[in-house]
């Protein structure tokens, strides 16, 4: 079986160091993300995590789709809050080697359904966001540089 290789790098670390090639970006830039108004309804019977996890994606992912993304979204939400019953569960009873790799086999699929949606950093770039810069936009070696001309600075005072 091939191995995946190494996950692309984010487009915004490769804007920062000089190295973003635009004949490589979907289209030749990033995609453009959708702004949408409010949080839909969530579905009836999610708990108090997958009503934080419906809240959370609509509210930080304004790429997602309020009507084509939903089912993506319901899905994962309602793994969540089995996800906690499910870790209740393995924490009563440790020695329960069949209900840790249920919750193991649940954790991935929620990790998977994350980087469908773009929740990870190699898939935002893989889909062409771009991540919002750091403040500061200096090389280590200009951190460094700008550190030693400080201390220089303070042992003359």
């Amino acid at each position: 079986m091939p191995t995946a290789g190494r996950p692309p790098k984010p487009i915004e670390q490769k804007r920062l160091v000089g190295t973003l090639r635009a004949d490589r970006l979907p289209n030749g830039e990033p995609l453009q993300i959708i702004q949408l108004e409010g949080i839909p309804e969530p579905p009836e019977g999610l708990q108090a995590r997958g009503l934080e996890f419906w809240e959370l994606v609509f509210e930080a992912g304004k790429w997602i789709a309020h009507q084509t993304d939903r089912e993506l979204v319901r899905l994962t939400a309602e793994q969540i809050d089995e996800r906690e019953q499910l870790r209740a569960l393995v924490i009563a009873s440790p020695e329960d080697y069949r209900l840790r790799s249920g919750l193991r086999e649940l954790e991935k699929s929620i990790t998977s359904n994350l980087a469908l949606m773009g929740f990870t950093p190699a898939d935002r770039s893989r889909l062409g966001f771009a991540e919002i810069a750091k403040k500061s936009q200096l090389t280590k070696l200009e951190e460094l540089m700008e550190r030693a001309n400080q201390r220089r600075m303070g042992d003359n005072a």
